[in-house]
C-alpha cells in the first residue's frame, strides 16, 4: 500500500510538473507581427528573435527593422504590424490621434543622449555654461530634454550657452573632428562611432544621470513598445508569453554584450562591433505594467510643459498603459 501511494504521489508531481510547463500555452496560428528600428530601441528583442528563429520562442512572430518611425508607425495603425518600437513622445502623439487605438507595453530604453567633449573642461552640467553645443534633434525630445536639464541646472538655453543644431549626427561628428575644443551632444551608437573617428573624444555628461540627479519622480526615455489594442484584446495569452519573453531577452542583453552584438548585426540593427562598446551606454531596459505609469508621466509632462504638440496635444490618461 505504502509503494502504490509513493508512486501516485511521483506520478502526480510529474502531472503537476507537466502542467507548470504548460502555464503559457503557445496561441495556435497566432503571429505576432513587431517592427522596431535601427538603433537602441531594438537592440534589447533581439534574443526574442534568435529564439524565434530557432523554433524556440513562445510565440510566432514576424519581425520588421526599419530606418525611421514613418516605416513603422503607418503599418501598426494600419493593423500591419501588432506591437512596434517607437520613440516614447510618438507613441502618445499616436494614442491622441487614434483615440486610444495603441496602448503602451513597455518601456524598453532610457536615454542615450550625451554631451560629449574632445578636452577635460565638462565635468558636470554645469560646466556646459558658456559653451556652444553641437546637436541634432532640433524642435524634438532630444533639444527638449538638453533645454529641461540646463533649464533645472540654473542654465539658461536660450542665453548661457549656444545651441548650434545640425541635420544628422554625421554631420556633428565632422564638425568635433574639424573644431578645437568642440562640445557636442549626441545619441548612442553614435557616440561610440564618433569616438573611433575623433580622438581624444569622451564622454562627459550622461543625461539619464542628469536626469535622474534632479529626483523629479520620472525618468528620460527614449524608446517604448505600443500595442494596437485590439490585437491585445483578442490576445492576452500571446501578449504575456511576448512580455515574459521579453523582460528575459532584455536581461540576455544587458548581461551578454558581446554575444548580443553579434545577434544586433545579425538582424540588421547596428554593426557588432559597435553594438558592443554601445551596449553599456544604451540604457536597455524592461519596465512595464504599473511600473511604467509614474516615469513615463513625468517625462511626457516635461515634453508637455515646453510644447504640447510634442505628446499629441494632450497628456494621455490611464487608459494609454497596458496592464494585462
Amino acid at each position: 500500500m505504502k509503494k502504490a501511494i509513493s508512486l501516485i504521489l511521483a506520478l502526480a508531481l510529474i502531472v503537476m510538473a507537466f502542467a507548470g510547463c504548460a502555464a503559457q500555452p503557445k496561441e495556435e496560428d497566432v503571429t505576432i507581427r513587431i517592427g522596431g528600428l535601427k538603433g537602441p530601441t531594438s537592440m534589447g528583442l533581439v534574443k526574442v528573435m534568435e529564439d524565434n528563429e530557432n523554433g524556440a520562442a513562445a510565440n510566432d512572430y514576424a519581425f520588421t527593422i526599419a530606418g525611421s518611425a514613418d516605416e513603422v508607425t503607418p503599418k501598426l495603425i494600419q493593423g500591419e504590424l501588432d506591437i512596434a518600437a517607437v520613440p516614447a513622445n510618438l507613441a502618445s502623439v499616436l494614442y491622441n490621434n487614434t483615440d486610444g487605438a495603441v496602448q503602451l507595453l513597455a518601456v524598453n530604453t532610457l536615454g542615450v543622449i550625451y554631451i560629449v567633449e574632445k578636452g577635460e573642461t565638462i565635468q558636470s552640467v554645469a560646466d556646459l555654461a558658456g559653451k556652444t553645443i553641437y546637436a541634432t534633434g532640433k524642435g524634438s525630445t532630444p533639444e527638449y530634454a538638453l533645454r529641461y536639464i540646463l533649464a533645472e541646472n540654473g542654465i539658461d538655453p536660450d542665453q548661457d550657452v549656444t545651441i548650434e543644431w545640425k541635420s544628422e549626427p554625421t554631420e556633428v561628428v565632422s564638425t568635433l573632428a574639424a573644431t578645437d575644443g568642440g562640445v557636442a551632444m549626441l545619441p548612442q551608437p553614435f557616440v561610440t562611432v564618433a569616438q573611433g573617428t575623433v580622438e581624444g573624444l569622451r564622454i562627459a555628461v550622461d543625461l539619464t544621470q542628469a536626469w535622474d540627479a534632479l529626483e523629479n519622480g520620472s525618468m528620460l526615455i527614449t524608446g517604448v513598445l505600443l500595442v494596437r489594442r485590439d490585437f491585445a484584446e483578442q490576445h492576452p495569452q500571446a501578449i504575456e508569453n511576448f512580455l515574459k519573453e521579453y523582460e528575459a531577452s532584455t536581461k540576455y542583453v544587458n548581461e551578454n554584450n558581446a554575444d548580443a552584438a553579434q545577434l544586433i548585426e545579425k538582424f540588421d540593427i547596428v554593426k557588432a562591433a559597435v553594438a558592443e562598446k554601445a551596449l553599456p551606454y544604451c540604457n536597455i531596459t524592461y519596465i512595464a505594467g504599473a511600473d511604467m505609469k509614474a516615469p513615463m508621466d513625468g517625462y511626457l509632462k516635461v515634453l508637455f510643459d515646453q510644447n504640447p504638440a510634442s505628446v499629441g496635444g494632450t497628456l494621455p490618461d490611464s487608459d494609454f498603459y497596458y496592464e494585462g
